[in-house]
């Protein structure tokens, strides 16, 4: 299959076409152009395929249900562009994360079709601070290794958010890197010297910068400041709700790594109304999703939606946009063959039009239906 238009690859944007064979990128070529003239005359767009390390649901159906609900967020997410993504646990009881993460090992090693491919779980909870628990359930826990060996074994868990401050925490960093498990500070009342102390024991990033961690102030810098001063990944939402523009600049500024995920709920790709976030029930109106109390809830927001945000409000070019929400989160978790448009990658294939939106998604060349679902 050959696909024509402007592709944005790692070394800047060619105006060539794409080849496909047996799910990967057997070829691609063009002539090099300037970034901004993407899309004009009437070109497509293809970008790689978003990655979203940071979901906890969409088309109605939440990954605490257990049972077949992955299966819906992965096709619901796909028809919106994400091609690989991460099931996202809430604080729960233990019982129920089991459950959910029994559901989920089936799907982490086979992709149905129509869907992302789910590349593994992130643990968020339920390893919090209970002071920062946000829109969490007041299920907070200590970590034991042996505990977090056991839900791995249940479905790869390739990241793990965790209040360092919390006694015993900080020393379980280093073991569960050892394991494969990427620990991102999160949800987390710890100070500057508690991220900082995080960061050299092996913790990876952060999970939602500015969202339910201690704030930056001048003489107490607090996790976000950890963060802005030696991070090198983090997570960020950029559905400009959770986090305004001004801060969303300083961060793009100040961590290299920086990626960005949808924290997304069950309302995600679906109308207003009442939803599920583990066991709390959601309000989606207005573009955001809340508790009652009007806490922001995780988002609506979707992957190619987010691109548009960062490009058209934020102003990013077309090239830094699209690694902040694919290449970028593929280098974090250690993937060479997914996030970039290159030969012998995956073929994870978005195609836009000139004003970013969705036209065509392929996942491992599988051409998914944007249409019907969306």
């Amino acid at each position: 299959m050959r696909l024509k238009g402007d592709i944005v690859t790692p070394q800047g944007v060619i105006s060539g076409h794409l080849d496909i064979e047996d799910g990967r990128i057997a070829a691609l070529a063009g002539a090099p152009i300037d970034a901004s003239r993407a899309g004009e005359g009437g070109r497509a767009v293809l970008l790689p395929g978003f990655i979203d390390t940071h979901v906890h649901g969409g088309g109605g159906r939440d990954t605490m249900e257990a049972g077949d609900a992955i299966a819906t967020i992965a096709r619901r997410h796909a028809r919106h562009g994400t091609t690989a993504l991460l099931a996202t646990t809430m604080t729960a009881p233990l019982a129920d994360i089991e459950a959910a993460l029994q559901a989920l090992g089936p799907v982490c090693r086979e992709r149905a079709a129509q869907s992302a491919r789910v590349l593994g779980v992130h643990l968020e909870g339920p390893y919090i601070n209970p002071g920062r628990l946000g829109a969490q359930p007041a299920h907070a826990i200590t970590a034991t290794l042996e505990e977090v060996l056991h839900l791995h074994a249940l479905a790869p868990i390739r990241v793990l958010t965790l209040a360092p401050e919390v006694p015993g925490h900080l020393a379980l960093i280093g073991p569960l890197r050892d394991a494969g498990i990427r620990v991102q500070i999160g949800h987390s009342n710890g100070s500057y010297d508690d991220g900082v102390a995080a960061l050299k024991a092996g913790a990876a990033g952060f999970t939602h910068l500015f969202n339910a961690m201690s704030a930056l102030h001048h003489r107490e810098p607090g996790m976000v400041g950890a963060a802005l001063a030696h991070g090198e990944h983090a997570e960020l939402i950029p559905d400009l709700l959770h986090v305004h523009p001004g801060a969303i600049r300083a961060a793009l500024r100040c961590i290299p790594g920086l990626f960005c995920v949808t924290d997304s709920t069950a309302a995600a790709g679906m109308p207003d109304g009442e939803y599920r976030l583990g066991e709390h029930k959601v309000q989606k109106c207005l573009g955001g999703v809340r508790l009652p109390d009007g806490t922001l809830a995780g988002s609506a927001l979707t992957m190619d939606q987010a691109l548009r945000n960062l490009v058209h409000s934020l102003g990013l070019p077309l090239t830094d946009a699209a690694r902040r929400v694919s290449t970028a989160a593929a280098e974090y978790l250690g993937l060479t063959d997914r996030g970039r448009l290159a030969t012998g990658a995956w073929a994870d294939v978005v195609v836009m039009d000139a004003e970013l939106q969705l036209r065509r998604v392929f996942v491992e060349g599988e051409e998914i239906d944007v249409v019907a679902d969306a």
